[in-house]
C-alpha cells in the first residue's frame, strides 16, 4: 500500500512544481506588460513595448511578506515599529518595480496567482489579505524609499491577484482603493489616496468556455489554461501579440509538460484507488463468512501481506463494507 503513498506525494510535488511554473510564466515581462496596460490605469496609454522597458526583473516567490523581511538585504538595520511578534511568514509570488513617465515615477508591483477566492477554502475573506499585503508593501518601504517622517516619498503600490476559480459568467476585474467622501463643510484637495490599490483578475476554472470579451482576461484563460502546448503557443502568438522567444517557450513548455504528466499521474491513482477500494469489499465480504488472511488471500490470488493491511485495517470497522473508503484511508 506504500506506492499509493508515494504516488500521491508525488503528484503533491509535481503540483507544487506546477504551481512554480505558473508563476515563472506570469513573471515573464511580455505578460506582466499586458497585465499592467489592461489592468492599472497610469499605465492604460502606454505601449507595450514601453512598459517591458519600464519594468525591473522580476522577484518570483523570493520575497517574504512578513514585518522586517521584505527590505531584508536592503538596509543594514530592522525597525522595531516593523515587526509584529508571531506572524506568520507569506512570500509574494511575484514582485517587480515599474517607473511610468518622463518624470520616472515609481511604482511597487506585486502579482498573485491564486487558486481559490472563496473563504471557506482559505479559511479567511480574500480582500482581508490584500489589505495586508498592501499595508505591508507601504510599511516596508520605510528606511528604504523615504525615512522619518517624509512621507511625500512613498511610493505608489499594487497588488494584482489573478484568481482561477470563477464560474462561467463571473469574469471580471475589481479594483480596490481609497474613496474620499465628504461628511461635512468643504471637500479637502486629497492628491494621493490612490497610491494603494489591490486589483483582482478572475479567470473562469472551465477551460471550454467561450473566449472572454476582455482581452487580459482572454489572454491569462488561454495562458493559463491544459492543452496542447503547440496550439497554445500559436493562438498566444496570432491572437494577443505574445513573441515566443526562447525565454518564453521554455516556460509554456515547461508548465504544460508538469500539466500534462500531473493529469497522467492522476489518473493512474484513480485507477490504482479504485482497484484497491474494489479489493477492500471483497475482503470485507469473505471476513464476514469467517475466514482468515490465508483463505483470503488464496481465493483471491493477492500476496498474503497485503490481504493482512486490509484485513487489519477492515477489523477496525467491523468489516463493514460501507466503510471502504475509511479502511483505504487506514492503509495510506
Amino acid at each position: 500500500m506504500e506506492t499509493n503513498l508515494s504516488k500521491a506525494i508525488d503528484i503533491t510535488n509535481d503540483t507544487a512544481r506546477y504551481d512554480e511554473s505558473v508563476k515563472e510564466l506570469l513573471a515573464d515581462k511580455q505578460v506582466l506588460a499586458r497585465i499592467l496596460k489592461y489592468s492599472v490605469e497610469e499605465f492604460a496609454e502606454l505601449s507595450l513595448d514601453e512598459i517591458i522597458k519600464s519594468i525591473s526583473e522580476p522577484d518570483i516567490a523570493g520575497i517574504r511578506v512578513e514585518p522586517g523581511m521584505t527590505n531584508l538585504g536592503k538596509v543594514e538595520k530592522q525597525s522595531e515599529e516593523d515587526f509584529v511578534p508571531g506572524e506568520g511568514k507569506n512570500i509574494y509570488d511575484i514582485r517587480f518595480v515599474a517607473y511610468l513617465g518622463t518624470e520616472m515615477i515609481k511604482f511597487l508591483i506585486n502579482v498573485e496567482a491564486q487558486k481559490s477566492t472563496k473563504h471557506y477554502d482559505l479559511g479567511y475573506h480574500l480582500d482581508n489579505r490584500i489589505i495586508f499585503y498592501l499595508s505591508r508593501m507601504i510599511s516596508a518601504q520605510k528606511e528604504i524609499e523615504f525615512f522619518n517622517s517624509d512621507y511625500d516619498n512613498i511610493k505608489a503600490v499594487r497588488s494584482i491577484w489573478i484568481c482561477m476559480d470563477s464560474n462561467a459568467d463571473e469574469d471580471s476585474i475589481n479594483r480596490i482603493r481609497f474613496v474620499q467622501e465628504n461628511v461635512y463643510g468643504k471637500m479637502m484637495e486629497l492628491a494621493n489616496l490612490d497610491k494603494v490599490q489591490g486589483i483582482i483578475i478572475r479567470l473562469r476554472q472551465k477551460e471550454n468556455v467561450e473566449s472572454s470579451k476582455n482581452y487580459l482576461i482572454a489572454m491569462l484563460e488561454e495562458l493559463l489554461k491544459k492543452g496542447d502546448k503547440e496550439k497554445k503557443k500559436k493562438n498566444l502568438s496570432s491572437n494577443f501579440g505574445l513573441i515566443m522567444t526562447e525565454e518564453t517557450i521554455r516556460r509554456i513548455d515547461h508548465m504544460c509538460n508538469l500539466s500534462d504528466l500531473i493529469v497522467e499521474q492522476g489518473i493512474e491513482q484513480g485507477i490504482e484507488q479504485g482497484n484497491v477500494l474494489h479489493l477492500i469489499g471483497q475482503v470485507c465480504k469473505k471476513m464476514k463468512k469467517g475466514k482468515t488472511v490465508t483463505e483470503i488471500a488464496e481465493d483471491l490470488e493477492e500476496p498474503a501481506q497485503k490481504i493482512e493491511q486490509i484485513y487489519k485495517a477492515a477489523l477496525k470497522y467491523n468489516a463493514n463494507e460501507k466503510e471502504k473508503d475509511k479502511i483505504y484511508a487506514e492503509l495510506n
